[in-house]
């Protein structure tokens, strides 16, 4: 098994626990400013987000340059088949879940910033000094998306978590030490 084993780069690792945690975080915020109607978190959340999807941006490209990593695992196919799925889920949810809610935020004319710092900027009503909608269909595309792709990447990390905790509890591999920066057993 350790054979094939291949160690991670320090700048793969951090990469994955720095998007893994910011996007868990993010929901986590998300979820809670649409329970509790806490929209004073909204700024915060956003300025996150925009710096997260840079990290997360770079993490791609570094996936494309460095490729997928040599599995180690000894699972069935259909584990196989199905981390691979994951993966792919997590990358292009990753990636969907802030653009979707830049998306959300710019047509529904809040803007975006970045902690103070204006990206895009927002559309109020000069009347009433409210945000005002630049492409209300766009700003609900861009709401449903970031809904929806919240919800499936809830359940992919889900997945991703219970298949790193199988690998070390129940096989027994190096596949979660590995990700850690660990040497293998």
């Amino acid at each position: 098994m350790t054979s094939h084993y291949q160690k991670f780069k320090l700048h793969t690792i951090l990469l994955h626990w720095i998007v893994g945690l910011g996007m868990i975080g993010m929901i986590v915020v998300g979820l809670y400013m649409t329970r509790f109607g806490d929209y004073g978190l909204y700024p915060i959340h956003k300025s996150i987000g925009v710096i997260l999807f840079v990290i997360i941006m770079i993490r791609v490209v570094m996936r494309v340059i460095e490729g997928w990593p040599t599995n180690i695992s000894t699972g069935k196919l259909w584990e196989h088949k199905l981390a691979r799925v994951v993966h792919w889920v997590l990358i292009l949810g990753t990636v969907a879940l802030p653009i979707s809610g830049v998306m959300m935020s710019y047509f529904g004319g809040h803007g975006v910033s970045v902690f103070g710092f204006e990206i895009l900027d927002n559309n109020k009503d000069p009347e009433t000094g409210r945000a005002s909608p630049i492409n209300m269909t766009l700003g609900r595309v861009g709401s449903q998306a970031h809904t929806y792709v919240g919800y499936v990447l809830i359940g992919a990390i889900i997945l991703h978590v219970a298949g790193a905790l199988k690998h070390h509890v129940m096989d027994k591999d190096n596949t979660l030490r590995r990700m850690l920066g660990r040497a293998p057993r």
